[in-house]
């Protein structure tokens, strides 16, 4: 074989090439996935739309295909954590039913500490809220409460265990630092000037109470006062 022909015949053969690997395509689901683990990681402070478009190695103007703005995205997150609490179930025990909730509620938020403020501070319509708010009320109604009272108590009932996860995610001691602490701050507080925090103190710090709150103490607390407000109606 000739030098040209032997160079028409190699420039002929097909030459394998490698298939260019193809990335998922971008979904609206999978922005709010990526947006929920990325403020989980590091806090919803730090969650932007250039933030986000880096975690999913795209330009950032590809975002505003799936999602408007970072509103949009944080009414996204507080439906992908409703999800997670569990729903109310009308009839039966009106009273497990709110503790379940509860427990529930504070469960989740834990797992999201971001994701308590934005519950509280936002006016949340989506499916997942209202499918779990009129589950609620759905309850409380089939449990003999009117309206207003279905209301009063779902109201009393968040404003808790919200209030009460709150404390607990930001409060700047761990347990084990209490009796060091109680006993740190003891010269701050005389027996002479505060006699009640004084021996609260002395029985942290002589281990006879942890200072540990419970969530049960003050749901139980609130579920007796509206027990007596059904009866009562």
């Amino acid at each position: 074989m000739s030098r040209v022909s032997y160079s028409v015949s190699t420039m002929t053969k097909k030459t394998p090439h490698k298939q260019s690997a193809r990335r998922p395509a971008l979904t609206h689901q999978k922005v709010l996935q990526m947006a929920l683990r990325a403020a989980d990681e590091g806090g919803i402070e730090a969650l932007s739309m250039r933030k986000l478009a880096q975690l999913l190695k795209v330009e950032a103007m590809s975002l505003y295909n799936h999602v408007a703005n970072k509103e949009e995205i944080l009414d996204g997150l507080v439906e992908l954590v409703t999800a997670e609490i569990e729903v109310p179930v009308c009839g039966g025990d009106w009273r497990a039913a709110m503790r379940l909730r509860a427990h529930s509620v504070h469960a989740v938020l834990m797992r999201h500490p971001w994701a308590t403020m934005l519950f509280v501070s936002r006016i949340n319509v989506g499916p997942n809220m209202l499918r779990y708010v009129d589950a609620t009320l759905g309850c409380l109604r089939a449990a003999g409460f009117s309206y207003p009272m279905a209301d009063h108590a779902w109201n009393a009932l968040d404003a808790y265990t919200y209030g009460f996860t709150l404390q607990k995610l930001n409060f700047p001691l761990d347990p084990s630092e209490y009796a060091g602490a109680a006993q740190q701050f003891l010269p701050l507080i005389p027996v002479e000037r505060f006699p009640y925090l004084n021996g609260l103190s002395q029985e942290v710090i002589a281990g006879r109470h942890n200072g540990l709150q419970d969530l049960d103490l003050g749901l139980e607390l609130l579920l007796d006062g509206l027990e007596r407000m059904r009866a009562q109606s």
